[in-house]
């Protein structure tokens, strides 16, 4: 038996009286749980996300130590904090120190978002994360062309009829858009890669979807291989991402390169 399944053996046994506590976090894959007198290590799937370095990680986790912890069902043990349940790895994961095997929506937020471990990583590495055919220093490049704030992409970006604006979070962009299609517009940008609706809303299988970075990012980078194909240019792929009319494309290509050339 593994160690994560006599955790979750010795939890599933331990009484009302002997509640299961953290006693501590060693890693985002390891966590020391205190039952029945005992404490024994649990670990968790997935990849450690230590950009800012391992004490980062556990002056975040130090508010888990003493926190009340379950048995769970497949998603694995489940911590209290806050007064709210919530699996120890998806919490790890919602903010941002665990790369789960899956990039859940919730990962894929915390990774486009720069939470946590991921606040340390190069600009391009949501990219490499969520991408799949195509450089991520290009779509990088391109998104700090497209969705910039505060120097960095932003998921919850719409650019309406040609004024950027920016949310807080992928529920509030949602409704906005929601709200544009109910006026029957769609001359409007989408997320990451500010993907226009009137010409590629039909690429996605709903507006939720159209803001979920990696969703975003993959329909970018066909629209990309298309534009390649296309021009028989990869500068042109770039510059057509933006308008294939040169006075607009050109310019957008320069923002672009100046953009790469920062990226470490």
């Amino acid at each position: 038996m593994t160690k994560p399944m006599i955790v979750l053996a010795v939890l599933a046994l331990a009484g009302p009286s002997s509640a299961a506590t953290i006693q501590a976090v060693i890693s985002p894959n390891a966590v020391v749980v205190h039952v029945e007198g005992k404490d024994r290590l649990h670990t968790l799937g997935g990849k450690p996300v230590l950009y800012c370095g391992l004490d980062a990680f556990l002056g975040w986790s130090a508010r888990l130590i003493g926190a009340s912890i379950e048995p769970g069902d497949e998603g694995g043990p489940v911590v209290q904090i806050g007064g709210k349940k919530l699996p120890i790895a998806d919490l790890f994961a919602r903010e941002g120190w665990l790369r789960p095997s899956a990039l859940t929506d919730a990962a894929q937020e915390a990774l486009a978002e720069r939470r946590g471990g991921w606040a340390c990583a190069p600009k391009t590495e949501p990219f490499a994360q969520m991408g799949q055919r195509v450089d991520p220093k290009i779509t990088a490049g391109i998104a700090m062309n497209e969705s910039s704030y505060r120097g960095r992409p932003w998921p919850w970006t719409l650019n309406v009829a040609g004024r950027g604006v920016f949310f807080a979070t992928r529920e509030e962009a949602y409704v906005a858009i929601n709200r544009l299609l109910a006026s029957q517009r769609c001359d409007f940008d989408v997320g990451l890669m500010q993907v226009n609706w009137c010409y590629h809303g039909k690429r996605f299988m709903s507006p939720w979807d159209a803001l979920a970075p990696a969703i975003n990012i993959r329909v970018a980078e066909d629209i990309l291989t298309e534009n390649l194909r296309r021009s028989g240019s990869a500068m042109r792929a770039v510059a057509w991402y933006h308008s294939a009319n040169p006075e607009r494309g050109g310019p957008y290509f320069v923002r672009f390169m100046n953009h790469v050339a920062q990226f470490r």
